[in-house]
């Protein structure tokens, strides 16, 4: 499909890459990694033709579509989301015109007979059947199954692009995209816009595309369970790992292991042969054997040893103070602009936890988060805890720097104090060392941005972190360090992310946000997305109802000791023990029933929400407001019945 030979690519005196040759074929999954700046962006931007290389070829297949979604883009504000999703089939509204124009001509023809007749009968057969493959009958159904995947709500599709904020104009335009069905799909970080649920959606999809897909994400879950091989951009050269990421992590440091074994033994026999030279070069009794060994020495090829880009950034937070025991506690707090966002929300953070802030994006979590700061007004208290010193790093906090800035004059410019005799140091942590901090930053990729944003965060000692969002745009090494240095923070952190691999390990409770509702789970994040899973796959029910069998026959047991110590008091507590067993039995069966009772209408209501949506997708009824205000209703009942029925299960475990 896609043919690369020799590729080039210089910005200054040193070369971006080069030599890169590798070739894309049909059903390929290929995940570009690589850090910061290493180029990655930049060879997205020369396979779709938007770039070109200082040297070698790019060789397209004449006939191949190319799909790509760029970090950043301009957006248009004049369409509604549908109206815009729409211009995705532009080019099948081309093709029907065609299709039309073929029909009039062989309708104006009478030599039915005659080869000039035939060719045009199969021309107007062959765009016909490409014209339905591409789904062109079925738009409507598309554009909606496509938008509600990546997180949209039915009644979102008539609002104009403009009452969205940037990360979902960056789904329309990825659904558009999509839409296309492009042969080829280059994806630059295409989960920084996303929530959990629509990366799932969006992983299920790519696994089953028809096409090539070529990424760029820091997303290590994302792209290990999209990809089938991984290209490596390090140290200037682009190496093909046909694996896919896990295993290229794996298979890349054994290959090194194996090179650098190869490279001593070549480098002790090399030591061995010059010392056998050195030592009988003058001993005529020995000259064929010098001789022999010198030209085996000539005839040694150097083992290479693939470079390791091993510049890494080095992060620890400042010791801070102590704070009181409980950093932030919200009691009935409610937000609301126009529309509710969230209401009756109770939490309590106490002094040293880590906590994730997640669900679909538009549900409250920064919204809170800016509740928490005190930059907009809420009902309700919110407390912060006594001695809480905030730092803040916002979700676009890296698109906030004054470009026409030096990196030097960004830290400068905000640095206060001895700390601005330590910015040379704090630079050089962050990998800006050298020349670096001379750098614009214009210039700058979008994850060294996000870098030099984060320095910020080390100028003052902070007890409470709250970080929006600050993976977007690091490559993992930096991911991983950042993480490192969150784990080993003295104080608290509040995690906005839906980056599954960064927040595994490093936080212990989970705060969801949908529906208006902010509702917490203890454990870590796959602990809380294995709870979803189960919800939703419809086994909640299934689940609960094995759940339920377990919990009786763990009773039944109970009840066989509790009878057999019974017997044995029965001498002097007989009546009185009696009583308490009846009583404790007549409480579980009246228990059982009502989480019993729970379950068939949590599965009742489950198996309706199924038939409505399945309505929905009908492009005829998708526009029924009966059905959709069905669904609504249907879907806040069953919320509150799954809360009512975790009630019910937790004193039935009590009882039990």
């Amino acid at each position: 499909m896609i043919s690369v030979e020799g590729l080039k690519v210089e910005f200054g005196v040193k070369p971006l890459f080069s030599n890169a040759s590798f070739v894309v074929n049909a059903r390929d999954r290929i995940a570009l990694v690589g850090k910061n700046g290493a180029g990655k962006s930049t060879m997205l931007k020369i396979l779709c033709g938007m770039e070109r290389p200082t040297a070698g070829t790019v060789n397209v297949q004449s006939d191949i579509t190319i799909g790509y979604l760029p970090q950043v883009m301009n957006l248009q504000d004049d369409t509604t989301v549908r109206e815009e999703a729409q211009k995705a089939f532009a080019d099948m509204q081309k093709m029907k015109d065609r299709l039309q124009r073929l029909e009039r001509q062989m309708n104006e023809r009478t030599d039915y007979e005659s080869d000039d007749y035939m060719q045009l009968v199969e021309l107007y057969t062959a765009e016909h059947e490409r014209y339905l493959m591409l789904g062109a009958e079925g738009q409507n159904a598309a554009i909606e199954r496509t938008l509600v995947g990546l997180g949209f709500l039915r009644t979102d599709f008539e609002r104009p692009t403009r009452e969205f904020s940037g990360g979902w104009r960056m789904r329309i335009e990825l659904a558009k995209i999509l839409l296309r069905h492009p042969d080829v799909l280059l994806l630059d970080e295409p989960t920084n816009h996303l929530d959990i649920e629509s990366i799932q959606w969006l992983e299920l999809l790519l696994a089953s595309w028809s096409g090539a897909v070529i990424l760029v994400s820091h997303d290590r879950a994302f792209i290990n369970n999209v990809s089938n091989r991984t290209l490596e951009i390090s140290c200037g050269h682009v190496v093909d790992y046909r694996v896919k990421y896990d295993e290229y992590v794996t298979l890349r440091r054994e290959r090194r292991e194996q090179q650098l074994r190869a490279y001593e033994n070549q480098q002790k026999e090399m030591a061995d042969i010059r010392e056998f030279v050195e030592r009988f070069r003058y001993k005529p009794t020995k000259a064929v054997q010098v001789q022999q060994r010198l030209r085996q020495l000539e005839k040694m090829v150097p083992i290479e040893v693939d470079e390791v880009d091993n510049a890494a950034m080095h992060l620890k937070f400042p010791p801070c103070l102590r704070s009181g025991d409980y950093p932030v506690i919200c009691d009935e707090v409610k937000k609301a602009y126009g529309h509710l966002v969230f209401e009756h929300v109770n939490l309590t953070i106490k002094r040293g936890e880590k906590v994730a802030f997640v669900g679909k994006n538009g549900e409250g979590k920064s919204t809170l988060v800016k509740c928490i700061m005190n930059e907009i007004p809420f009902e309700g208290m919110l407390k912060i805890g006594h001695n809480v010193q905030i730092g803040y790093f916002a979700q676009n906090q890296a698109q906030l720097l004054d470009e026409t800035l030096t990196v030097f004059q960004t830290i400068d410019n905000v640095a206060k104090g001895d700390i601005r005799l330590r910015i040379n140091d704090i630079l050089g942590a962050f990998m800006f060392g050298g020349e670096n901090s001379d750098k614009k930053v214009k210039v700058l990729s979008g994850g060294e941005r996000s870098r030099l944003a984060m320095i910020r965060l080390l100028l003052e000692p902070v007890n409470l972190l709250i970080l929006d969002e600050p993976t977007n745009h690091l490559d993992m090494p930096s991911k991983d360090v950042l993480k490192e240095a969150i784990k080993a923070f003295d104080g608290t952190a509040i995690i906005v992310s839906h980056d599954r691999e960064f927040l595994d390990g490093l936080v212990t409770k989970v705060f969801e946000f949908g529906g208006g509702k902010v509702r917490e789970h203890i454990g870590g994040i796959y602990d809380f997305l294995q709870t979803k899973k189960i919800s939703e796959l419809n086994q909640l029910g299934q689940e609960k109802n094995v759940t339920g069998t377990s919990n009786v026959s763990k009773e039944d047991g109970t009840n066989a000791v509790t009878k057999s110590e019974d017997a044995a008091h029965n001498a002097t507590s007989g009546a009185q023990a009696y009583a308490q067993r009846k009583e404790q039995q007549k409480l579980l069966r009246k228990a059982e029933r009502a989480v019993e009772d729970s379950e068939k209408r949590i599965s009742k209501m489950e198996q309706r929400l199924k038939e409505l949506d399945q309505l929905l997708c009908d492009p005829d009824k998708a526009s029924d407001m009966t059905l959709v205000s069905e669904y609504t209703d249907t879907k806040r009942a069953l919320d509150q019945e799954v809360e009512r029925w975790e009630q019910l299960s937790e004193e039935l475990e009590t009882l039990n």
